[in-house]
């Protein structure tokens, strides 16, 4: 089921939140709303869970118009960042609250048989009489995933659901969401501000800023092919320069207006060539897997590079970026 959203714009007193955002989810897609803190991203899936009506635009769940329908009637089923857990019910009985929750009950032997695969499925069945006070962290992200499975959405919801996991537990969560996505073919939309969440999983991203969309596109297109030089910092360390500037014309890509732009794993080092512009080292910072150089060339232009192994400070060599990582910017 496609979702769509069409000039939607939110208000907080006199501050527009969201601004005439325009998205259409496809089928079975993993999206994702990718932004700073404060840009918005969490109005638009509450404006979408139904917690938010929209002051402005439409919203549809496939033909169905979406606005002023309440949460409980969409269909949805949101995972929250901090779990959400009934400390006082058992791993089985989180999961199934949802569905005894509901108008028209499910019998107790298909409850238990929904409620048994969901437990398979986000691999919690081993903990299903423990309570949560008992549970990890990444093993309460399972209940918490479980218990929004079990309802079968048209449309889950995704917010911050990694941000309180340590970095190890981030990247296996992560994994099992993508996994989870894969088996069951649900639509879901998904809210961080974590750039490596969201290319390393997302079909598609959406990045926001200030309340608007400044660019949709897969992992590749927005890293790649960064439509505005926000987007370009945003999703990693960018060198800018004027495009006037001295480097720029020594990089073969000078022009009278706006900026150019190139990724510090863009820049080639030379240490014994004549090729590319003539620098100097002036910091190498141990990153773990690389090191972070900065390197000023000789008209005291900065530029950010990456290599293997340390330098040493005021090591001269040259450096060259190829003409089709070079991206051009407005002013």
């Amino acid at each position: 089921m496609n979702i769509e959203l069409r000039d939607l714009s939110k208000n907080f007193g006199p501050q527009r939140v969201v601004d005439r955002v325009s998205l259409t989810l496809r089928s079975g897609e993993l999206f994702f709303l990718l932004g700073p803190s404060g840009c918005g991203k969490t109005t638009l899936l509450r404006m979408v869970a139904g917690f938010h009506e929209p002051d402005a635009g439409t919203i549809r769940f496939g033909e169905r118009a979406m606005n002023g329908v309440p949460p409980q009637d969409r269909n949805t089923a949101l995972v929250f960042q901090n779990y959400a857990l009934w400390p006082h019910l058992t791993v089985f009985e989180n999961v199934a609250y949802g569905l005894r929750l509901r108008q028209v009950p499910e019998p107790e032997l298909e409850l238990t048989r929904r409620v048994e695969e969901a437990l398979e499925q986000t691999r919690i069945a081993p903990c299903r009489d423990r309570k949560p006070g008992a549970l990890s962290g990444g093993q309460q992200q399972r209940v918490a995933l479980a218990r929004a499975l079990v309802v079968r959405p048209d449309l889950l919801l995704l917010d911050e659901p990694l941000s309180n996991l340590d970095a190890r537990l981030r990247v296996e969560m992560r994994e099992e969401i993508a996994r989870l996505h894969r088996e069951t073919g649900r639509t879901a939309l998904y809210v961080t501000h974590d750039q490596e969440e969201a290319l390393s999983i997302a079909d598609r991203i959406a990045v926001i800023n200030q309340g608007r969309v400044e660019q949709v596109g897969t992992p590749f297109e927005i890293y790649e092919q960064p439509a505005t030089a926000f987007v370009a910092a945003f999703m990693g360390e960018m060198n800018f320069q004027p495009a006037a500037s001295p480097l720029a014309r020594a990089l073969g890509a000078a022009g009278s207006e706006g900026r150019i732009g190139f990724r510090p794993e863009r820049v080639r080092l030379h240490a014994e060539s004549d090729t590319g512009v003539e620098a100097r080292v002036v910091r190498a910072t141990f990153l773990g897997g690389r090191y972070r150089l900065i390197l000023r060339t000789g008209d005291g232009e900065t530029v950010q590079a990456f290599a293997p192994d340390p330098l040493a400070e005021g090591t001269a060599l040259r450096f060259s970026v190829a003409p089709a990582h070079l991206l051009p910017f407005a002013a």
